[in-house]
């Protein structure tokens, strides 16, 4: 059998970026001295009239992505979660949410797969900063495919989106003719014994824990929800109708990120029982991203004995 191709997130997004450049003279893109990091020094190499290095100055970037899409521009701002969404917190909302600008912010290094970076930079809370501002799109994609295609699609639309990427090589998943679309969750497996919605690098994961459980006689409905925000509700609560019971599952605090936008919807239009799984209200800190995954239980066989054990 051959080996699943793997590719990080945050790879895919600057490759994204070129292929957006080719096709549109009006893509600018911008970073806090981290090209090399987040990948838009693809772009940078290709484009290098359209690349603006902020240095370590992410408040300002966020400002000048702001300027610029009120001049026809549209800004791809990148740097890594922890500054996009909490050093930058302020001028994110203030420039570039109230005024419900064309911004969209490349997030990467998201998670506690950052890794021996630690837990000052492993940002779990950045879903939740962002589900806050009012008219902000999240997007938080599982693979390249799916990610490639995630910011062709937040250039298509208008309006502020946050992006998140991971640093860690992700299985690829889904088929290149896949389509994507903003706001429409994915349902990746047919069950009938509990639905577990799944995000970002959780996807593959929880796909492997599923066939574990298979295996056992265990039937799980597996959800792909690559939009936090806006949530495609009716998938969610069409499977919830359908199991009795849901799981959610990120690399993500457990407050505020899907697991209560799941809570939220089906708290108030279909209640059943839900279990989150992600970073519970701790830090993360220093250590191999896999390994880091195993002890937070977000491998694909933390998952499966977390799921087991929450069926038993």
């Amino acid at each position: 059998m051959s080996e699943v191709k793997k590719i990080a997130t945050r790879e895919s997004f600057g490759n994204a970026l070129v292929e957006l450049g080719k096709e549109h003279d009006n893509v600018v893109v911008l970073d806090a001295d981290l090209a090399a990091a987040t990948k838009t020094g693809i772009f940078k190499k290709e484009f290098p009239d359209r690349h603006i290095d902020c240095g370590i100055a992410e408040a300002n970037m966020i400002g000048i992505a702001a300027g610029l899409s009120t001049c026809g521009k549209v800004p791809f701002a990148s740097t890594f979660a922890m500054f996009a969404a909490g050093r930058a917190f302020e001028q994110v909302r203030n420039s570039v949410g109230y005024p419900l600008l064309n911004v969209k912010i490349g997030a990467t290094h998201a998670g506690i797969s950052v890794g021996e970076d630690g837990a000052t930079h492993q940002c779990n809370e950045d879903i939740a900063l962002m589900r806050t501002i009012p008219g902000m799109t999240i997007i938080n994609p599982c693979d390249d495919i799916e990610a490639r295609a995630a910011v062709k699609a937040a250039y298509e639309m208008e309006g502020p989106v946050y992006m998140r990427f991971g640093r860690l090589a992700a299985p690829v998943i889904h088929q290149e003719d896949y389509q994507f679309e903003i706001g429409k969750g994915v349902k990746m497996r047919e069950g009938k014994d509990v639905t577990v919605v799944a995000t970002g690098l959780m996807v593959s994961n929880t796909l492997e824990a599923a066939e574990k459980l298979a295996a056992e006689g265990m039937d799980v409905e597996v959800i792909n929800i690559h939009t936090i925000k806006p949530l495609d509700e009716e998938i969610i609560i069409e499977s919830a109708k359908k199991t009795g019971k849901v799981i959610t599952v990120e690399e993500h605090s457990v407050i505020g990120g899907l697991g209560s936008a799941v809570c939220d919807v089906l708290s108030e239009k279909y209640p059943v029982p839900v279990t989150k799984l992600g970073v519970k209200d701790t830090f993360g800190h220093s250590g191999p991203a896999l390994e880091l995954l195993k002890e937070f239980q977000l491998d694909s066989e933390g998952i499966y004995r977390q799921i087991k054990e929450i069926m038993s």
